[in-house]
């Protein structure tokens, strides 16, 4: 019998997209899986749209109150049965041999953390002429410097990792799992582009580089419990970090 993998999956107003998101999860040549989704009080139509997908491996939940990813991302990881966990966002999409060929990657490799490369797509649908890559291995030292990968490209084996529960933090949730995770195994790169980062028009317009370094800062602060100065340390390191990834880890797209 084929391990589970326990899929996660927080939203929130993305009626419009999730349901092409849920389909490229229902084409995986791996079928043992379950998706986790924990809605966050949307006010659209997603509840509508999960339902009309008649799938028992889909789970859904809905917070009390609107409460952030952070929280969205903590409660799907308890409800999680797997064996491994994979993560993926309610508007990205995943190609049909995703979870099988990175599960044969890790064990051929006895990895219990990797992560592939992926693309994006804009709102108008064109893809970044690039594919998006990183290092060959990432160590505990290098989470600190930058996140060098996608939390929609991760794939972990939970009996080496173990149950990772985050701070309360509206933005770089995903990133501040990696710490906990970087605590008990390095990370390895499966040099395929398999997953596609869909951005948006909200996306695109509340991305400044303010907001950035701000939400990096109260990251190494609030969730790392780093004093100021660290903190600081860290949040200039990232964005230096930040800068030599877009010049390295990238190839052109075929």
């Amino acid at each position: 019998m084929s391990e589970l993998i326990s899929i996660i999956m927080p939203s929130y107003n993305t009626g419009a997209q999730i349901g092409a998101t849920i389909r490229s999860i229902q084409a995986q040549t791996y079928e043992n899986w379950e998706l986790i989704i924990v809605d966050d009080c949307s006010t659209d139509d997603t509840d509508a749209v999960v339902a009309a997908f008649a799938d028992p491996r889909i789970r859904y939940f809905k917070n009390e109150k609107n409460s952030g990813a952070a929280i969205s991302r903590n409660r799907g990881l308890r409800e999680a049965k797997g064996t491994y966990i994979a993560f993926q966002d309610s508007d990205d999409l995943w190609e049909p041999d995703k979870l099988e060929s990175q599960l044969a990657f890790m064990k051929e490799k006895g990895y219990a953390f990797t992560f592939t490369d992926y693309r994006i797509q804009y709102p108008d649908g064109k893809f970044s002429p690039y594919i998006y890559t990183g290092p060959r291995k990432v160590r505990k030292w290098q989470v600190y410097c930058y996140c060098y990968f996608s939390t929609i490209t991760v794939l972990y084996d939970v009996r080496v990792v173990g149950l990772i529960q985050i701070e309360d933090i509206r933005k770089n949730n995903d990133y501040a799992m990696w710490f906990c995770a970087a605590e008990k195994t390095a990370m390895y790169r499966f040099p395929r582009c398999l997953s596609t980062y869909c951005k948006r028009e909200e996306s695109i317009s509340s991305g400044s580089k303010v907001k950035l370094i701000k939400h990096h800062y109260i990251m190494y602060r609030k969730a790392l419990g780093k004093a100021v100065l660290p903190s600081l340390f860290y949040t200039g390191l990232n964005l230096v970090c930040g800068v030599l990834k877009k010049l390295i880890y990238r190839t052109k797209a075929e």
